[in-house]
């Protein structure tokens, strides 16, 4: 057979399987049609509209699923960003800030993300609600921190919190304790834009004689099967079996349930202009003035419409997502999006410096454009679930940052460390309780006592990782203001008034138990083996 024979057959062949993979295609997608209609048909009529909206959304998003092929980056198109596109926060400081700082923080809405678990904490209920730091929550350092700036400046910032099914009740809850507070405080709910006005005792009263009568029903999107790509969902309820058959598609979904909820538009004519979104477990996230005049007063004259604040990476962060040019335009790419053969480079400290802290700034005017222009364009993320029943699934989400390449004249900002400074153990749970940090109007700072500006490397062991666990072994935190590392495992437990100061280690092994006595002073100290203390 000739070799021009060859090469047409197998373009042919090529050709056959492509024409083949695009019917597979087709008929999937009518068939996952036809199971959200199924599933539509549940909803009840004053959420159908709602329903209707999200499932949509999950379509389109599972469209995008099947049309991408392998990694969604060309890694041969990754290049380092412009120097002028990552500004050092020292320049933006030295700006100053603007003789009226009231008029520029009337234009800013404070927007925390509030919808995972304290699961991994050991706790139940939202994260947001377990006590970080002199019995403080999360969200009330939050509302401290705004009523602060309120205060101080005679402003109208407001809060909002992105909920989701699983922490909306209990957070609706506990919001009553701030109703003497200076800080009105929206909700609204990933996937559904189900709007809770500002807080007021009346309305609350209103609203939960309400919630005794009417059923929420806040779907997000459905889980699918890993194997047919069918929705596990039957129908719109998450109760009782249904339980794990949706699940909140990321926080990239923060555009269109933002604009669902109304709110969006609320604010835009109250005269807001910027949004300020974080995390709530990022006890650095706070509002930063000097960068809020940047974005009100550009150097330039031109408006940056999204701002992300990124800081450099230490060994810690390797996984974390960064900005990179990749089209000509700033695009936040994250490991998951990496071909497996260029993870090593990515993970890299010399080539990619910085990583994305989650802190975004960004300007409503160009979030209302872009959502009415359906133009908003993040990369799917493909996240492999196992069910209780052992079915494996799959789950497709979006991320709120990756949506930088769509808004015009982006920019990333280097913030110090401070500005990075999340909760997610208990080993981040003993630093920010410790004497590392002090605490004014819901703000922690650095003390000033620690010679070193870096933060202590802390891992402490399974023993250690639900919150009712840890702070049984400890009678009370210690003093870790000359700490420099801190590895702690099996069972141990500290009395009151302990100092730890350099390295210290301490390992039970199987079987065994270590007592740190009241008052004791361990300074670059290895403890293993077993000390009791008894009493007598």
């Amino acid at each position: 057979m000739s070799r021009f024979v060859q090469d047409l057959s197998k373009a042919m062949s090529q050709d056959g399987a492509s024409q083949f993979q695009e019917v597979i295609r087709q008929e999937l997608e009518l068939s996952v049609k036809k199971e959200l209609e199924k599933i539509l048909t549940t909803a009840p009529s004053h959420e159908f509209e709602h329903t209707k909206k999200d499932l949509d959304g999950f379509r389109k998003l599972f469209h995008r699923f099947l049309q991408e092929k392998g990694p969604s980056v060309d890694w041969g198109k990754i290049q380092r960003p412009p120097e002028d596109s990552i500004q050092p926060y020292e320049k933006i400081k030295a700006r100053g800030l603007p003789d009226n700082v009231s008029s520029v923080l009337n234009k800013l809405v404070v927007v925390k993300l509030n919808g995972g678990l304290g699961t991994s904490m050991g706790c139940k209920g939202p994260k947001s609600l377990i006590g970080v730091r002199n019995e403080n929550t999360f969200l009330d350092l939050t509302v401290q921190q705004i009523e602060h700036l309120n205060k101080t400046y005679d402003t109208d910032v407001p809060l909002v919190l992105m909920n989701s099914f699983n922490t909306d009740e209990d957070t609706k809850k506990i919001l009553q304790k701030y109703n003497h507070c200076r800080v009105k405080i929206y909700t609204f709910n990933q996937s559904r834009g189900k709007k809770q006005t500002s807080l007021s005792t009346n309305l609350l009263l209103i609203f939960w004689e309400r919630k005794r009568t009417t059923p929420e029903y806040i779907c997000w999107y459905p889980r699918i099967n890993k194997e047919s790509l069918l929705p596990v969902a039957k129908n719109v309820s998450y109760s009782g079996e249904n339980t794990e058959a949706w699940y909140p598609p990321g926080h990239g979904d923060i555009y269109a349930s933002f604009y669902n909820s109304g709110l969006l538009d609320t604010f835009i004519g109250e005269g807001k202009e910027y949004i300020f979104v974080s995390n709530i477990d990022n006890l650095g996230a706070t509002v930063d003035l000097y960068i809020l005049n940047h974005l009100m007063n550009p150097p330039n004259g031109k408006p940056c419409e999204f701002v992300m604040e990124v800081t450099n990476k230490t060994r810690a962060d390797v996984k974390g997502g960064t900005l990179t040019q990749y089209e000509g335009k700033l695009r936040l790419v994250e490991i998951a999006q990496v071909p497996k053969a260029h993870v090593d480079e990515f993970k890299s400290v010399s080539k990619f410096k910085i990583f994305n802290t989650n802190n975004l700034w960004i300007s409503l005017a160009a979030v209302k454009r872009l959502q009415e222009q359906n133009a908003i364009d993040m990369e799917i993320i493909v996240n492999p679930k196992t069910l209780d029943g052992g079915l494996n699934v799959i789950q497709l989400e979006t991320a709120v940052g990756a949506a930088i390449k769509s808004f015009e004249n982006s920019l990333g900002i280097n913030v110090p460390r401070s500005r990075f400074l999340p909760v997610k153990t208990t080993s981040d749970l003993l630093l920010v309780m410790s004497n590392l940090y002090s605490l004014n109007a819901g703000s922690l700072t650095m003390s000033e006592k620690r010679e070193f500006p870096t933060v202590p490397l802390v891992k402490l062991g399974s023993s250690f990782t639900k919150v009712q666990d840890y702070l049984r072994r400890f009678e009370s935190i210690p003093d870790m203001l000359e700490l420099d590392h801190l590895t702690v495992s099996g069972d141990v437990t500290f009395g009151k008034n302990v100092s730890l100061k350099g390295t210290v280690i301490i390992i039970a092994n199987h079987g065994d138990r270590i007592d740190i006595p009241p008052g004791a002073v361990l300074e670059n100290k290895i403890v293993s083996g077993n000390l009791r203390i008894l009493d007598h």
